[in-house]
């Protein structure tokens, strides 16, 4: 059996995330996460193509791999960058 490659750790770089309805907008590869720097609910697509809605705090890390957009619709949380290994 291959064991899936699995990314985790301390992130080299956060990538400013603009949300968007219409268009993938987190990179295709080395996602390790989202951080969130102000309070409220984050919409993210995930690889499936199933939506989530996640209710953060200030300040907050969510060790997320699989998604492909951060949504506009329903996002209410601010300063959201994507975490890259």
């Amino acid at each position: 059996m291959v064991k899936p490659n699995i990314l985790a750790g301390i992130p080299s770089d956060y990538v400013p995330v603009t949300p968007n309805d219409s268009t993938d907008n987190v990179p295709t590869s080395g996602v390790i996460g989202l951080y969130v720097g102000g309070a409220g609910d984050v919409v993210i697509t995930n690889n499936a193509g199933f939506d989530r809605t996640i209710a953060v705090t200030d300040s907050a890390y969510l060790p997320l791999m699989s998604l492909t957009r951060v949504k506009s619709t329903g996002t209410t949380a601010t300063g959201i960058l994507v975490a890259v290994a």
